[in-house]
């Protein structure tokens, strides 16, 4: 059946009457989700020429008349070059998130949050206080309906299911996840976030059963990354992103409904004068840990500064901040998961000039043994995390008086 794309983009300011709107053929006859069609038009030459032809203004954070770049150009032959099925895949999960800000953001998730307090879900890996809400299971749906829908995954790996899913035996992509990390927050307008990490399927482990080959495919080594990133849930929506070349940040541009290009190859300062971390538990700190952070508070240091907290308790919005800013973030306790926020984060700082690691080794370099691995998490600036590592003992291996 023949169909065609509708794209229709009026001039503003303009005392001319709106031209016609533009009608694309289809690439090929074959049905695609609308995810999908958005990324095979982006990546194409047609589409790039059109949009190229809209463009007024310099993009933000460089030089010239380039125009404001969204995220898919960047995906395609004019940017980043990463191929179609990581451009289709891109796509959906773009789409997706979007999905997530529209339910983050309706006057009606608090409600959402109370109905899910005090107890788990099915399918749950978490306990406790960490137990999904409603929130959490409503954006890994998402997500998970999105994924399947690119064609392009064969395994989603989540925070919130016990074993990962197999999709697709032809995709070929491995993608892990935290639908929707800090959701707990929601309830305060806190900011949220999603972090994902993309792989190559292992096409070695094929012959396997389903269930083997699904959770070896997800215990990929940081090092394997083909792409990692988040989106910040707050008072913009950012998606920040790398491919293993620079990393960079895309806001969502809610007049357009695309993710524009507003923070190009980011460079984590070299020194920051911001730590993270929780103050309330100082006192069950090892003391390396504890003599860390007495020194950069009262700028006795290696930098001759005073340091300032800043604790949101929301991971994704604190690393953005440190991603920005500099400085430090971290988690001392066996608490964060390897898979789902360490690797990916930790590949987001280091192409951006920083550092990922556990307090003794790097992040990218540890071998998950397991889905739900947890570990200390420390990420910021070079010259931040290397003084930092350089005291001895600063991971926190007892948790006296509260949960994991």
């Amino acid at each position: 059946m023949q169909s065609s794309f509708l794209l229709s983009t009026p001039i503003p300011n303009s005392n001319s009457p709106p031209s016609p709107p533009l009608h694309f053929p289809p690439p090929s006859t074959r049905t695609f989700s609308f995810p999908t069609r958005i990324a095979l038009f982006a990546v194409s030459g047609r589409m790039r020429r059109h949009l190229s032809s809209l463009r007024a203004k310099p993009e933000i954070g460089t030089s010239g008349g380039g125009g404001h770049r969204t995220l898919l150009e960047y995906a395609g032959k004019g940017g980043a070059d990463v191929g179609d099925d990581l451009a289709v895949l891109l796509a959906h999960i773009q789409h997706a998130c979007k999905r997530i800000a529209a339910v983050v953001a309706s006057p009606f998730n608090s409600e959402l949050g109370r109905q899910g307090s005090g107890g788990g879900g099915d399918g749950s890996s978490s306990s406790g206080r960490d137990a999904p809400k409603p929130l959490d299971i409503v954006s890994n749906d998402i997500i998970f309906s999105s994924l399947r829908s690119s064609g392009k995954v064969a395994v989603m790996a989540s925070e919130e299911d016990e074993v990962p899913i197999w999709i697709t035996d032809d995709g070929p992509f491995i993608v892990v996840t935290d639908p929707l990390d800090g959701s707990r927050n929601i309830d305060v307008s806190i900011p949220t976030g999603t972090i994902f990490g993309i792989y190559n399927r292992l096409v070695e482990l094929d012959h396997l059963p389903v269930e083997e080959k699904a959770q070896l495919n997800s215990l990929q080594s940081g090092t394997r990354l083909v792409a990692a990133g988040y989106v910040l849930y707050s008072s913009a929506t950012v998606l920040c992103i790398s491919f293993g070349s620079g990393t960079h940040a895309f806001t969502l541009d809610h007049s357009t409904g695309e993710f524009v290009l507003t923070h190009p190859s980011i460079q984590i300062p070299r020194r920051g004068q911001i730590y993270s971390v929780n103050d309330a538990r100082y006192f069950d700190w090892p003391d390396g840990l504890r003599q860390y952070i007495d020194a950069v508070r009262q700028g006795k240091g290696q930098f001759p500064k005073k340091y300032s907290a800043r604790y949101v308790c929301s991971l994704v919005a604190d690393f953005h901040r440190t991603l920005i800013y500099g400085g430090v973030v971290m988690n001392p306790r066996d608490h964060l998961r390897l898979v789902y926020e360490a690797n990916p984060l930790s590949f987001l700082v280091e192409h951006a000039g920083g550092r990922g690691s556990d307090g003794k080794s790097r992040i990218l370099s540890i071998q998950p043994v397991e889905l739900h691995q947890r570990l200390p998490l420390f990420l910021g600036s070079l010259e931040d995390m290397q003084e930092l590592e350089s005291y001895d003992n600063i991971q926190q291996k007892i948790n006296p008086g509260y949960e994991v």
